[in-house]
């Protein structure tokens, strides 16, 4: 019995609008290739969980895959990477690591598993009671384990025990364990398994939405684009309410914008997290680009170093703090980053050899009309939205002339106005505006091979032009043209790299630049998930405060959220690199769909965060 046979067996024989399966080992490359041509031709949405080792073999299908499937980006490091094939209808997640740590940290959602197929590349060491219990705990009650004939008869025996354990209905092409009984104790079991996880979110809570038949999304830059895009693969019906009289007219509408990994040197949770979101970005780009979207790009890498001897330490503490994966950044001496940038450099740094830059308002424009080939989307321009009101059929949306809705699902992903509605206006993220400069290329200038990071940014030529900046100013007053930081951004550069023939073609003197507002957040992370509802908090904190007590009540109650109101934000100057994935991970959590983070990352990433990090330690509560 093959991987390929088996999926082919449950494709043809479940009607469900979604599947949800899991393998436990990779199986090869052919056969994940033939599985995605076997979706192809079926009318259901497939969600495959792949869970295997990171070693040689992982390393050898994912470079495999990429000759194949160019739009495929994956990088033997721990932790989920998620690939989106046939419009987005086969999700493939791949979760690398320990099997049952994986498992561990998965998120509970409403899609659970219903076969669990074990391959020939499955790590039988890792076979134990704990790791049936933690597979059984994101399965449908009557989940079926099916068995490679390629593993041992031992090995399939151990399997057989273990799948009689938890109450999965056990197949190989020998025998079937058929439609049994399953032991009330063991549904018992998994329940309490979920619970303890819910419990365990609780100060995070993951919420689906009420109703998805008709979406409200307001914003129309790159975040509110990728949302949309993955509501859209999903068929879900989306109005979106922008109140420019164009897409990406704010940050989203630079001419060029860098995509590289944010990384730690101890590769913390933030480290981990942009490792996996840059990745998917670069998958979500070349898809695009396979299906002919016009998009200015260039994944020519990016070249990281220092610029005066504090940022020379940090610099190297990050190449030397972690064992990277060298498709994720490799150490580069004076020789080699000039030899990479293809102009003299002389700084030793770090490279990113798969990042680069993309326009985008290019990507920004890509993904609403990809969106809306595949399912109905409007977007209304020139509508403001003033204000949010409840009511007991939903949201309204208010703006001068009308109130729009009602609808059950509202998500406000519009920059630089994320805090303007009562509801959001306390969520702890700041506007810093930047100006990006223009400057004619030259010569020297044109030899530039790839983007340079260093004090400030320099991108290659594009359109007979180099971006560099960016300014970097906290809430600033007004959005005009400013000389000084036309100035700075020159300086940076020059400052960055002294005494090179190259940067002192540069010239900006035409006064060329273009200036907008990202929104950051104090610890760099993207803000995803329910909007918190602060006046639930506040009203709960008066009982519930600086006691041990009290910790133990935040740990295990719900945090109070705004249902059916939603937050995508907070992208900062890395959203090209961190708001994709958040944007997905949004568009499954809010379709009570796996999302392809860890517990650990969705607490990251939540708009309640800065907040219940304080409740969960016993601190004080101020809300500015």
């Amino acid at each position: 019995m093959t991987v390929s046979n088996n999926i082919r067996s449950i494709l043809a024989t479940n009607n469900s609008e979604h599947i949800s399966i899991a393998m436990l080992g990779s199986g090869s490359v052919s056969q994940i290739l033939e599985l995605i041509k076997l979706h192809s031709t079926k009318d259901c949405s497939l969600t495959l969980k792949v869970f295997c080792a990171i070693d040689d073999h992982i390393d050898r299908v994912f470079k495999a895959l990429l000759q194949t499937r160019p739009e495929i980006h994956l990088v033997a490091i721990e932790g989920c990477q998620r690939v989106k094939l046939n419009h987005g209808s086969f999700i493939i997640d791949f979760h690398l690591g320990d099997y049952e740590q994986q498992l561990r940290q998965l998120p509970f959602c409403n899609s659970l598993i219903s076969h669990w197929l074990c391959t020939a590349r499955f790590e039988t060491q890792s076979i134990s009671q704990a790791l049936f219990w933690q597979m059984a705990k994101h399965s449908q009650d009557n989940c079926h384990c099916l068995i490679s004939d390629e593993l041992s008869i031992e090995t399939q025996q151990k399997l057989l025990t273990l799948s009689n354990m938890v109450g999965f209905i056990f197949e190989n092409s020998i025998r079937s364990s058929g439609q049994i009984d399953i032991d009330n104790v063991l549904l018992m079991e998994r329940q309490a398994l979920r619970a303890q996880q819910s419990s365990q979110q609780a100060p995070y809570p993951i919420q689906t939405a009420e109703s998805t038949t008709e979406i409200a999304v307001i914003g129309g830059g790159i975040a509110s684009a990728s949302l949309v895009l993955s509501l859209a693969e999903r068929h879900k019906k989306i109005r979106v309410f922008c109140e420019d009289s164009e897409l990406a007219q704010a940050a989203s509408g630079n001419k060029q914008g860098a995509i590289y990994p944010l990384l730690t040197p101890d590769n913390n949770s933030l480290s981990q997290y942009f490792q996996q979101a840059y990745l998917f970005s670069l998958h979500r780009l070349n898809t695009l680009a396979t299906h002919e979207y016009p998009i200015d790009f260039d994944l020519c890498g990016v070249l990281h170093t220092g610029h005066d001897e504090r940022s020379r330490k940090r610099v190297q503490k990050i190449i030397n703090g972690h064992p990277w994966n060298d498709d994720i950044a490799l150490a580069v001496d004076e020789k080699q980053s000039s030899e990479i940038a293809g102009i003299e450099i002389n700084e030793a740094g770090i490279f990113y050899p798969l990042g680069g830059w993309v326009a985008p308002q290019d990507l920004t424009q890509a993904s609403f009309e990809r969106a809306q080939h595949l399912s109905d989307v409007s977007v209304r321009v020139n509508t403001q939205i003033t204000a949010l009101e409840k009511s007991d059929s939903g949201w309204f949306l208010v703006n001068k002339q009308q109130r729009l809705g009602p609808y059950k699902t509202v998500i406000v992903a519009n920059g630089k106005s994320l805090t303007r509605f009562e509801q959001t206006k306390h969520l702890q993220v700041t506007g810093f505006r930047g100006q990006v400069s223009h400057a004619p290329t030259r010569a020297k200038l044109s030899k530039l091979s790839t983007v340079l990071c260093a004090h400030g940014y320099m991108t290659p030529v594009n359109n007979a032009q180099h971006c560099l900046g960016a300014s970097y100013v906290k809430d600033a007053d007004n959005l005009a043209y400013s000389p000084q930081e036309q100035v700075d951004n020159l300086h940076k550069i020059q400052h960055s790299y002294l005494d090179k023939d190259w940067n002192r073609d540069i010239d900006i003197s035409k006064h060329s630049a273009r200036v907008g507002v990202r929104m950051v957040t104090r610890d760099h992370a993207p803000m995803m998930g329910p909007a918190p509802d602060l006046d639930a908090i506040m009203s709960l904190y008066n009982n519930h405060q600086l006691t041990p007590a009290s910790r133990k009540f935040w740990q295990n109650t719900p945090a109070p959220v705004h249902k059916g109101l939603y937050i995508l934000g907070g992208l900062g100057s890395r959203g090209l690199s961190s708001g994709l994935l958040a944007a997905e991970a949004l568009a499954a959590q809010i379709c009570g769909e796996a999302m392809p983070l860890s517990t650990e990352f969705v607490a990251l990433l939540n708009p309640n965060r800065m907040w219940m990090r304080k409740l969960l330690k016993g601190k004080a509560l101020e809300v500015s």
